[in-house]
């Protein structure tokens, strides 16, 4: 009985980033049927893995066959919120756009996620993360001083200027159709959630604060005391020592004597001298010297790691037997949950169809419009 509970979603399925809105939405407690074609799209392991896929029901249709276009239709009446992640035109194609389905259901929130936007000289172009985050802007400032870019996994412009957009957008637009009894479009497109994620940046840069150029500002390598250093056992230890209290903490704790940090001319000195400490211990020893500590330096751990902190918060919880992560945020009345592990493509169509009222589900399935698994 999440914050969600008695949101209905139709989610049309798509890969990366409208999969993971779509798992948030269910998380908090919306009830989201996935539409997918019958064995599936792309997917990066078997069904059970495919993590981005929890939470919700299965159901297979042939989304070119009328009597597939007939029952989502039927399901976007009953709905509150439609995702699709197509290319701009595709859904339209199929006759699912926001217009036709708005005149089924005033109150439809519409969203579509994409990595250009719905217009736009790039809009009909393919494109990966990588390539939304080059044109924003954000990849061109991400690496160190001399290198080339650094790719941030998909984590900054899929689910970061993505996903998380998306879910706000529609949360924000289902809130006022309720106000209003209206629905409308929500444009999601990793390109400008991507620059919008820059707006301090952008602000620096206005003021002569931030430079241009990688790995030459404070929170980009440039600064030796917002780093990460290597330890005695090829590990590494990140360092966020920003402010002076916590600045102070490092030194003490590190045992060095330091150069003044506020002249940048003493900042090659200093990373010098952080990187010889760091490498006379082990990550683990290292760990234990500022565990607690406000010297702003952690452990650089591998994913889904039992760090204490995260343990004690159950910040990854096993589920079916997988290790992943638990929901976020948190609520303090109507928590979260992760559901049902992720479903073969079908395995929910004859229960997920009749629990929402479609009509003629036995005919949808002789006719191969829709899938059981």
């Amino acid at each position: 009985m999440g914050a969600l509970s008695g949101v209905r979603v139709v989610e049309l399925a798509g890969i990366g980033p409208a999969p993971f809105a779509c798992m948030m939405l269910a998380e908090m407690g919306a009830d989201v049927v996935r539409i997918e074609r019958p064995g599936g799209g792309l997917m990066l392991g078997p069904p059970e893995l495919e993590l981005l896929n929890r939470g919700r029901r299965s159901v297979a249709m042939d989304l070119k066959k009328p009597e597939a276009i007939i029952a989502v239709r039927e399901l976007v009446a009953r709905a509150d919120v439609l995702i699709e992640g197509f290319r701009p035109g595709v859904a339209e194609r199929l006759g699912l756009g926001p217009e036709e389905c708005r005149a089924i259901n005033p109150r439809l929130v519409y969203g579509r996620m994409t990595g250009w936007g719905q217009e736009g000289p790039l809009a009909q172009s393919a494109g990966h993360d990588i390539d939304y985050l080059a044109i924003s802007g954000a990849l061109g400032a991400i690496g160190r001083a001399g290198g080339p870019p650094q790719v941030p996994v998909n984590f900054l412009g899929d689910f970061g200027g993505g996903s998380l957009y998306l879910v706000v957008g529609v949360l924000a637009a289902l809130v006022e159709a309720r106000a209003s009894g209206q629905g409308q479009t929500v444009d999601a497109a990793i390109v400008d959630g991507a620059a919008h994620l820059t707006t301090q940046l952008l602000g620096g840069l206005a003021a002569g604060s931030w430079r241009q150029e990688r790995g030459a500002n404070l929170l980009d390598t440039g600064a030796p005391f917002y780093d990460v250093y290597e330890t005695a056992d090829g590990l590494h230890m990140a360092v966020g020592a920003l402010e002076p209290a916590f600045y102070d903490e490092l030194i003490r704790l590190l045992g060095v004597a330091a150069p003044d940090r506020y002249d940048v001319n003493n900042w090659p000195e200093l990373r010098k001298v952080f990187a010889e400490a760091f490498a006379t211990k082990t990550r683990a020893e290292w760990a234990e010297i500022f565990d607690g500590t406000d010297a702003c330096v952690s452990p650089v751990l591998p994913l889904a790691n039992e760090h204490p902190h995260v343990v004690a918060r159950g910040t990854f919880v096993e589920h079916e037997g997988v290790r992943q992560p638990a929901p976020a945020p948190r609520f303090s009345r109507t928590p979260s949950a992760i559901g049902q592990p992720p479903a073969r493509p079908g395995q929910h169509t004859r229960e997920a169809l009749t629990d929402w009222g479609v009509t003629a589900v036995d005919e949808l399935l002789a006719t191969g419009a829709a899938v059981q698994a």
